[in-house]
């Protein structure tokens, strides 16, 4: 998890769902001067936010059109692009604003490569417009990874308010709103909800997923009361809100580009980049990868909600896996023995606490607690916590305990025309984590003699 690096995707200026804070905040603030709005609306709350991973049927999936006879993913996604864009200024200069950009193609790939097909089949599959299955390009450059200032995460930007109203599971082991799968489920939810409040306007609908359901009533009511027009185009609205829905048709009207005029995308094969296998119970990520036989890099990438070295103990009881790893990785999970499985509880110290009286109570040894959590002596403090091994195969997992990187640390001096996809190609590396292990920012180009420091041959 990136808690070091700033969020800069590479088409948005602004912390995205910022609506919570704000609408929420302006509701409390109603109830405590005495008004009426006590809690938010209904409305805003998809009927089915409870769940981690939504399987509410709303229409007939369209998978089984033609579409998915294509080739190239964006091809897929170009034949079923509906919207409307109108030849307006703030669309054209959201079009020339992506157009310049030189590494959006270089950033955007391999991260499209692991996670748009999923996004394409949930959309599809839902009958929503396929034009949200591009939404995470404006909103985190497709990197569930990402964190803004204002710490909104994960691909589709949840705050944290946000995701609590909603449901989301937020806790030590998982954070939903970095899960590729339960973040997508629930950001679908939530914009087939706006767009019923808002009359079936699909673009007061992302307006107010961007600024708020109730900033954006507020300004329809408006302009009603004033007479005037109330759609989209018309409304007085944050400036970032007013860029938002631009920024997105021009990723649309981009990929409908004739080629050398639109967006200079590789292709990606429209299949599925992952697979999601039982675990059989709470599993260290790094054995998973071992029994895959894939880098824990590549593991991570797919499981970027684990927060840990190992799934919650309550989890969902799956993991993803690369695709082409899936039926080495299900049949290797379901032959391990229980002897090689490291069960972890996690257990926040209360005031009266000791090392013997824990150790009783978990029937461990105090030594096992002291080398597992690396503690000097035997002092504790409360409201610190602890990892607790609950079976004998925990030596064999200590190297796992780290959720910091393995591999040879290498130094490596950047060199004139160097730039982050070809040092990635170089060393066998994935672009997201060199910029995670040096915490640089997307948007800034690297320069000549600046240290990078790189972890090679990771298993």
């Amino acid at each position: 998890m990136r808690h070091g690096l700033a969020f800069s995707p590479l088409l948005a200026e602004r912390a995205p769902l910022w609506w919570v804070r704000r609408s929420h905040l302006m509701l409390l603030l109603t109830a405590m001067l005495g008004g009426c709005a006590t809690a938010p609306d209904e409305t805003t709350k998809p009927q089915n936010a409870a769940t981690e991973v939504s399987d509410t049927p709303l229409t007939e999936a369209r998978a089984a059109a033609p579409f998915v006879t294509e080739q190239d993913l964006w091809r897929r996604i170009e034949k079923q692009l509906s919207f409307p864009i109108p030849d307006n200024e703030r669309v054209q200069n959201a079009r020339s604003a992506l157009s310049k950009q030189r590494r959006f193609a270089e950033l955007i790939t391999p991260r499209a490569e692991r996670y748009l097909y999923h996004l394409v089949v949930e959309v599809e599959r839902r009958g929503l417009p396929i034009e949200l299955a591009l939404l995470p390009l404006i909103e985190s450059s497709l990197d569930p990874f990402a964190y803004s200032y204002q710490r909104a995460a994960g691909l589709w930007q949840f705050m944290p308010a946000t995701a609590d109203y909603l449901g989301m599971r937020r806790d030590w082991w998982f954070d939903a709103r970095l899960d590729v799968r339960a973040s997508t489920a629930y950001a679908l939810d939530l914009l087939h909800s706006l767009y019923e409040e808002f009359d079936q306007d699909w673009f007061l609908a992302l307006a107010a997923y961007n600024a708020g359901m109730y900033r954006v009533r507020r300004s329809v009511r408006k302009n009603n009361n004033k007479g005037l027009a109330a759609d989209y185009w018309a409304l007085s609205l944050p400036r970032e809100t007013r860029r938002y829905v631009p920024r997105l048709l021009a990723v649309a009207s981009l990929l409908k580009a004739p080629s050398g005029e639109g967006l200079d995308l590789p292709p990606i094969p429209n299949r599925p980049a992952f697979a999601a296998i039982p675990t059989g119970g709470q599993i260290e990520l790094l054995r998973v990868a071992k029994l895959s036989g894939v880098r824990q890099a590549e593991q991570r990438q797919f499981n970027p909600g684990e927060l840990r070295w190992a799934t919650a103990p309550q989890g969902s009881g799956e993991i993803l896996v690369p695709i082409y790893r899936a039926a080495e990785a299900r049949q290797a999970l379901a032959a391990l023995p229980a002897s090689e499985r490291v069960t972890w509880e996690h257990y926040r110290i209360r005031s009266g606490d000791s090392l013997i009286r824990i150790a009783k109570r978990f029937d461990t040894q105090v030594g096992l607690l002291r080398e597992v959590n690396n503690l000097r002596g035997y002092l504790i403090r409360a409201c610190d916590t602890l990892m607790i091994p609950n079976n004998a195969a925990w030596r064999a997992s200590l190297a796992m305990a780290d959720a910091g990187t393995t591999g040879v640390e290498r130094n490596y001096r950047v060199r004139s025309g160097d730039s982050l996809y070809k040092i990635a190609q170089r060393f066998d590396l994935d672009v997201d984590d060199i910029i995670t292990w040096n915490q640089l920012d997307p948007r800034r180009y690297l320069q000549p003699g600046q240290s990078l420091t790189l972890y090679l041959g990771e298993s």
